[in-house]
């Protein structure tokens, strides 16, 4: 039996997925729900979504999680969103119908606007209101394609008949049945439209992108009463909202400076958490809001890799290398270690510290002998190379880091193989959790806070648990040639693109 007031919900909107997962007061988790999220090529590097479809299924995952969680809506204590950060929805203020697929954060048809902005100088006053840089993978350029290219839309948009979000704050829209049109900082903060200094929109960014204000949602902390969904069958507040990174930094419990974690999804997102010093970068990261309560912010660096796990689906629906994820950790042990391949998955670009839009993937040092085994490791070797780069970027960025454990969490960690190698090429122990679903933990975490179930941030908010420790095994020597060949494989695919 349920205690009443005491079950927290989590629905986590991802790229290929929305899961929704019911936790107990302690953060355990009792029930989950998921439906597979189809993705949309319509042109050479376009990537959508349907909105409308993503309203259904996050409804329908809400619903199946509290059933068999055998709970009544009066037993929840609240909601927490965590989403996809940076795709865009833009939808009609009356009705919520989305006008337009929503463009997906991996999208790249903005490339040659992001390309003309930085010619005519305008990238510097961008790094320092939002700590971004001028890229496809932000929301601003998104919603300027979308103002410009469906018919009527910015007529629609300066006449306060539409609305703007990334998917937290569309999501939001639909389960209060448009009552509230809101978002949380570190959402707001990848957009290129808000001033991570001043926690606000930001006037000029606007004017450089022909937004108009009135698309805008209001800016919230990431714990706060951002309404109420009469859609479950009775009244439940939603409590708790941030962006899918940012949730996860806040699951694998990482509150202190210095602490650092690696979400291993579609992409790979590792963030290392600054405090309350928003840290520029040199190195091209990304300075970003880890999280927002009580109106003072945490920072973080961030490093963006574009593709991880979706090179693990590449080895099985493009080159049926692999049947199953699972293949992948014993065809890596078996490979011909004479055989050194590189595999750079720029599939959709290159993130940081490259970002290079028009990168694309390649593969180097193929031989009479490579075989689908060497193919397999290349790519999850790929993986924990392209997280050396993040992290030796991060030591230049901000030295006090020092030889952070990094934490990890996603699909790709349950691979005991590419965790070793990551802890092998980084030099560095890594972290697994007994909760690997740390992005809804992380979500949930932020309505039982709101709630007053949860305490603040800090070391009394014990939910971490080690599930297993990579200790480095591989001589650093080793290490580091290996890292510096991957380096040369990189120029070669920037020289080309």
């Amino acid at each position: 039996m349920i205690a009443r007031m005491s079950l927290l919900l989590a629905l986590d909107q991802g790229t290929t997925s929305t899961r929704a997962i019911a936790f107990d007061a302690s953060l355990r988790p009792r029930a989950l729900a998921q439906i597979p999220l189809p993705q949309h090529f319509p042109a050479p590097g376009w990537v959508e979504h349907d909105a409308e479809q993503i309203a259904a299924h996050s409804l329908a995952v809400l619903r199946e999680a509290l059933a068999k969680a055998g709970a009544a809506p009066r037993e929840v204590a609240g909601i927490g969103i965590t989403n996809q950060r940076e795709t865009t929805v833009l939808w009609e203020r009356a009705t919520g119908r989305p006008i337009a697929p929503a463009i997906v954060w991996q999208d790249r048809r903005t490339a040659p606007a992001c390309e003309a902005l930085r010619a005519a100088g305008h990238e510097g006053l961008v790094a320092a209101r939002t700590g971004l840089l001028l890229d496809p993978y932000f929301s601003a350029t998104k919603l300027a394609w979308l103002l410009d290219h469906v018919e009527g839309a910015r007529a629609a948009a300066e006449r306060g008949a539409l609305c703007f979000g990334t998917i937290e704050s569309f999501l939001l829209f639909r389960l209060t049945e448009g009552r509230a049109h809101a978002t949380d900082a570190t959402n707001a903060a990848r957009t290129l439209l808000f001033d991570i200094h001043r926690g606000a929109w930001d006037e000029d960014l606007l004017a450089l992108f022909r937004i108009p204000r009135a698309l805008l949602p209001e800016v919230r902390d990431c714990a706060a009463a951002f309404g109420e969904t009469a859609l479950l069958g009775g009244r439940i507040p939603v409590l708790g909202m941030a962006g899918d990174q940012q949730a996860a930094t806040l699951g694998q419990a990482c509150f202190a400076p210095g602490m650092m974690k690696a979400t291993y999804g579609t992409g790979c997102f590792a963030l290392l958490v600054t405090g309350e010093a928003a840290v520029p970068s040199t190195q091209r990261l990304l300075t970003t809001i880890a999280w927002q309560l009580g109106g003072r912010r945490c920072y973080a660096l961030e490093g963006a890799i574009f593709n991880a796990g979706t090179v693990v689906q590449w080895l099985r629906d493009q080159l049926g290398l692999i049947r199953e994820a699972a293949e992948c950790d014993a065809l890596a042990a078996h490979a011909n270690p004479a055989e050194r391949l590189h595999l750079v998955p720029a599939f959709t670009g290159l993130g940081a510290p490259w970002w290079d839009a028009r990168a694309r993937g390649a593969i180097f040092g193929l031989t009479r002998g490579t075989g689908r085994a060497e193919i397999v490791r290349a790519a999850l070797e790929s993986v924990g190379l392209q997280t050396a780069d993040l992290l030796a970027a991060m030591r230049r960025d901000w030295p006090a880091m020092g030889e952070a454990v990094l934490r990890v969490d996603g699909g790709m960690s349950r691979s005991d193989w590419t965790m070793q190698f990551l802890a092998d090429i980084l030099g560095a122990p890594v972290d697994r959790p007994v909760v690997q679903e740390t992005t809804a933990l992380g979500a949930a975490y932020l309505a039982g806070l709101q709630a007053g179930l949860l305490p603040p941030p800090g070391p009394g908010a014990g939910f971490w648990a080690l599930d297993r420790r990579f200790a480095p095994a591989m001589p650093r020597a080793e290490a580091e040639a290996r890292h510096a060949a991957w380096q040369a494989a990189v120029r070669r695919v920037l020289e080309e693109g």
